[in-house]
């Protein structure tokens, strides 16, 4: 809870946090429009593919232009300034950099990002989640080889959820379920960049003046996100993941736990102790009136009749047993909050959320059916979307994540709603992304 009085100890001592950026896109903009507000921090370089789009961003979110007058790193540390550049590996390999944050969002990219990072002793943390959902346990073995702190970026809804996790095993309650919310009906997985914004309730011309991404807002939409997202908090909490799928059982936030007890209780769990996202739509398409479609919840457990009874003295809201309570933000600020992750590694080298063991997986399935010489598109496209799967169950197909099925072509036929296998498809097996991947795949123990 001290975190901080600890930056303003840094800032006060003239010993700030510094921190290398990769990647400023939206997500990275939002944690930028925070810094010049954060005490004990000093942001030495951002490395973007287009340096002139991330200093567009800069300034669109307040930077004053004599912050960013570096002409190179060390010029940047000499004067507290920023350097804005393109070479990734020079802003993780200076040796007064702290904490690269990864902001990509694009996964095979941000392993090689990472495992240098590891290389050259800095703390790690990932906002590309992707990439943490096929292959986080093996990265978080790697920073601990390392010595060094590998954590989800708090803000994101993977990190919260985690966090709703630790306080109530702290407090002593049993976690029933944890997850987030989402907007779905079932026919969403078959969503692709055309037809996005329909259901999101948006017509083609106002996505375009907003400059809205439409496969990137469509990986949301069509579950490959929330699967994602699942998935790395599973590994992350050892909490189980459904046999087939996310159900996405809808309520709103006074019905959940109604509805996130096990199925012998009247719930949807197969059992205690799993992830699961609530849909804040009805199966008629009608909204449910205050949704947790924005926000992260857990519910746990009384176990005794004294902490029943405790429930029922102060008004907490529960399921009609009485046994059941669900705690819960409605919203998350996302990149505004990422400053968290980035004292917590640093000064109590404590991740908000990492991987403890390989529970989970998000495998690539097809939108439709697929031919010989189709090329997958990834998170969000035409061709496949991420479907959660226990690991145990990815591991015996030999399912190929999501996270790696871009630009892939396909060899063998696979049908609308199916799998996809690595026998299915033609893989780069010269990316780090694929070979850690693989040796996951090898050596890791399932949980």
């Amino acid at each position: 809870m001290n975190l901080h009085a600890k930056l303003l100890k840094r800032a006060a001592e003239n010993r700030p946090i510094r921190i290398g950026l990769i990647g400023a896109g939206k997500f990275g903009s939002m944690y930028l429009a925070q810094i010049p507000r954060t005490p004990g921090v000093h942001l030495v370089g951002i490395a973007d593919l287009s340096p002139d789009n991330a200093r567009t961003n800069l300034a669109r979110v307040g930077w004053e232009a004599e912050r960013l007058t570096a002409t190179n790193l060390d010029d940047a540390l000499k004067h507290g300034t920023t350097h804005v550049g393109d070479d990734w590996q020079s802003l993780v390999r200076h040796p007064a950099v702290d904490v690269i944050v990864e902001c990509t969002g694009s996964p095979l990219h941000a392993v090689d990002h990472i495992l240098e990072a590891f290389a050259y002793r800095k703390h790690v943390v990932n906002v590309t989640v992707e990439a943490d959902a096929f292959c986080g346990p093996l990265l978080a073995t790697r920073a601990q080889t390392a010595g060094v702190v590998y954590s989800l970026a708090f803000g994101d809804q993977p990190a919260l959820i985690c966090d709703l996790v630790d306080w109530a095993r702290t407090c002593g309650f049993p976690v029933v379920a944890a997850g987030r919310g989402h907007k779905w009906l079932p026919h969403f997985c078959e969503s692709t960049p055309e037809t996005v914004w329909g259901y999101y309730g948006l017509t083609p011309e106002q996505a375009e003046r907003g400059g809205l991404n439409p496969k990137m807002f469509n990986s949301f939409l069509d579950g490959s996100k929330p699967s994602i997202e699942s998935t790395a908090v599973s590994n992350a909490t050892g909490l189980g993941v459904p046999s087939n799928g996310l159900l996405y059982p809808p309520a709103s936030v006074e019905d959940i736990p109604y509805v996130t007890r096990p199925i012998s209780e009247g719930g949807v769990l197969e059992r205690k102790g799993m992830v699961e996202v609530i849909s804040s739509l009805e199966t008629d398409g009608r909204k449910i009136p205050y949704d947790i479609r924005m926000g992260v919840w857990v519910t746990v457990e009384a176990e005794t009749d004294y902490i029943k009874n405790c429930f029922e003295e102060y008004n907490a809201h529960t399921d009609p047993s009485g046994r059941y309570f669900t705690l819960y933000k409605r919203w998350h600020l996302i990149g505004l909050e990422v400053g968290v992750s980035v004292a917590s590694v640093a000064l109590r080298n404590e991740p908000t959320g990492v991987a403890i063991g390989w529970n989970a997986d998000v495998v690539a399935t097809a939108k439709r059916d697929l031919k010989p010489g189709d090329m997958l598109d990834g998170e969000g496209g035409y061709t496949v979307w991420g479907k959660l799967l226990p690991a145990a169950t990815s591991k015996r197909m030999g399912g190929v994540p999501l996270g790696l099925a871009h630009g892939v072509k396909v060899i063998r036929p696979v049908a609308k709603g199916q799998s996809l296998t690595w026998d299915d498809v033609a893989m780069d097996t010269t990316t780090h992304a694929y070979q850690i991947r693989r040796e996951m795949e090898a050596t890791s123990v399932l949980g």
